[in-house]
Formats: C-alpha cells, structure tokens, sequence
C-alpha cells in the first residue's frame, strides 16, 4: 500500500515524497515492524524470512569471508556445463533488464548491450576468484535508481559502493530486512513493467508479436527463465524463417492482366529456404506465358535457387514459356552466377543426352 500510494499523483506534489523514495520507507518500515513484532511469538518472523548474509565481528574476520579458487576441479566436465549456464542465464537476464531500464529511462537512452555483457563477464571472474556469487543486472535496484533522479554512469558506480559500505559496516541492520518487503519492491517493479497496457500494447502489434510473447512468459512461469526465453526465440526464429519462405518474391495474382508478361519481383536476399516456394511458384505459371525474373533489388541469390530457375528455364520450351532474367545488382556475383548457370545447363545437357 505504502509503494502504491507512493506513485499517486496527489502524492508527488510534496517534495518530501519526491526525496524520500517509497522502497526506502517499504524496507524502513519493515524492520520496524520486524523489531515490533519479535514481543510476539505468533509474529515473529523466522530466520529463513529475512535477509541472511554473514556478519564479521573484525577486518580479519570479513577477509576470512572470503575464498580462493579450487584449481583441482579443472578437469571436472561439470565445472564447464555450471559456468556456461551460468554466463547464458546472467547474460540473458542483463540484456532482457537492460532493455527494460532503457525503456524507463526519461532520456530515452540506449545502452551499450556489448559494453554491459564484457563489463559482467569481467566482474563474475573477479567474484569468481574471491568466492563471490555471479552478478547480473536487476531491475529492481535500476528502477529504484532512475525513480531517485539518478542520471549518470555515477549513480551506479556510488550504488555498489554504498552496497559495500552497508555490508561491510551495516550487515546486522541489513539482515532485519524481511524478505516480504523486498517481494512487495518486486511484485510493484514488475507490475510496473509487465501491466496489462503492456499485453495489450503487444496483442495489437498482431499474432506475430503476441504469440512468441505469451509463450515465452509462460515457459518462464512454467520452467524456469532459460528455458522459457529458449522456447520464445525458437517459436520467433520458426516465424521468421516461415515470413523468409514466404517473401522469397512478389507477384500481384490482382494485378494480372491475361496475354501480358508475368513479372516475379525477387527479394532483396534469396536463401535455400526459397527454394520450395520459388520452384511451386515456377511449376504454376500458365503454358504459353512470358515470364519476368525481376532481379534488380537482389543483394545475394542461393546457388541452389539459381539451380532451380536455371532447370525451369530449360524445360519452359517445352511449355511454350519465355523466361528472361532483369538485374543481379552485384556485379561481383554476376559472372558467378552466369558461370553457375552454364555448368548447370551442361549438367542438364549431359544427362539428358545419357537419358536418350
């Protein structure tokens, strides 16, 4: 309630609000509540219910916190499958935050995907080698910081030095926290993030976008984040490639005018995944016709395309059907190409001759 009322607007008109952010007063809160409520067995919260890192009595005690590598599990395989894993996890999550945060960013920014991900591998080897967790980027702490007015590459770097004082100095205080005040931070953040203005932002942009959408959340909710992005990407990259079998060319059916050439617009770049759907269109053309292969905003055209419309060029004679070629813009490809057409009508000559 104390976050939700927090982003009201009547709010927002006093300037205490603007300076005191509603996440400190949820976690202030808690702990108050959490010391109020220790004078009640009933209320008490458990030890597994709040925040647990460990408190150094000394300086000696907090460096013996730390620990070094066990060089002696290099030759374990499962040493390499846990640290991939854990670099596609963290890496996945840093770029699916970043580009959350980017969209809350008031300025509009865009961040370097590349410069976070090598800034990340660098930190996880550091923490590797003292015994720490992996890190990644969280949405919760940059959306806290953004909402505090935080604007520069500044912010970030005080936030983890104000982390490192308040572990260091202030872990008793920190382990107070219930985990139940960080749950409600999330649950607003990502309410935030994931509203229902949101879905229907995505429903509108049509079954292309929406379906990949809901699938991947659900694998999420489901399985568990690599999981549900892998299934997201192989349903979007299946859509793709579908889309990219589809638009191998254009032909308007609308626009035919009986007796005139057929004119087939090829796209900008034609793949072997064309192949089915350039040669079906091929085999469909009426007996007698003049047909246009419009080539001119092609960039790159697969050799095993260049074979199918070579073969078709072969046996149009005996459908009484005309085939000319127009464009092939690289001329670097063109004498290839020219060349790959010969070979293939030798090919065909050849064995055509056998066949007799």
């Amino acid at each position: 309630m104390v976050l939700i009322t927090w982003e009201q607007a009547f709010v927002k008109k006093y300037t205490f609000f603007k300076l005191i952010q509603g996440p400190l007063v949820v976690v202030s809160l808690g702990i108050g509540l959490n010391l109020l409520f220790r004078n009640w067995p009933d209320l008490n919260l458990l030890v597994t219910q709040v925040v647990d890192i460990p408190v150094a009595n000394s300086f000696g005690e907090f460096l013996g916190q730390f620990a070094s590598p066990d060089f002696t599990q290099l030759g374990n395989p499962r040493i390499y499958i846990l640290g991939v894993t854990i670099a596609v996890v963290a890496s996945l999550e840093t770029l699916l935050c970043l580009e959350a945060t980017d969209k809350l960013d008031p300025y509009k920014r865009v961040a370097p995907p590349n410069k976070e991900l090598v800034a990340q591998g660098i930190g996880n080897v550091v923490a590797g080698f003292i015994g720490g967790l992996p890190l990644t980027q969280v949405i919760v702490r940059s959306s806290t910081n953004i909402q505090s007015g935080g604007r520069t590459k500044a912010s970030s770097f005080f936030h983890g030095v104000l982390m490192l004082i308040c572990v260091v100095l202030l872990p008793g205080i920190i382990n107070l926290i219930p985990l139940a005040s960080l749950a409600a931070i999330l649950l607003v953040v990502g309410y935030k993030l994931a509203s229902f203005n949101v879905i229907k932002q995505v429903y509108n942009m049509g079954r292309a976008e929406f379906i990949p959408f809901v699938v991947t959340i659900l694998g999420i909710v489901f399985t568990d984040l690599l999981t549900g992005i892998s299934i997201g990407l192989v349903l979007a990259i299946f859509h793709i490639l579908w889309n990219n079998y589809k638009a191998a060319y254009f032909f308007d059916v609308d626009a035919y005018v009986p007796g005139e050439p057929i004119k087939i617009q090829l796209s900008e770049s034609v793949t072997f995944l064309n192949k089915a759907g350039i040669s079906k269109a091929l085999t469909e053309l009426p007996d007698g016709s003049n047909v246009i292969i419009d080539a001119s905003k092609t960039v790159s055209i697969h050799p095993d395309v260049i074979e199918i419309i070579s073969n078709f060029e072969l046996t149009a004679e005996n459908r009484d059907i005309t085939v000319n070629w127009t464009g092939l813009v690289q001329e670097k490809n063109k004498n290839a190409q020219n060349n790959l057409f010969e070979t293939i009508k030798k090919q065909n000559t050849i064995i055509e001759t056998k066949e007799i």
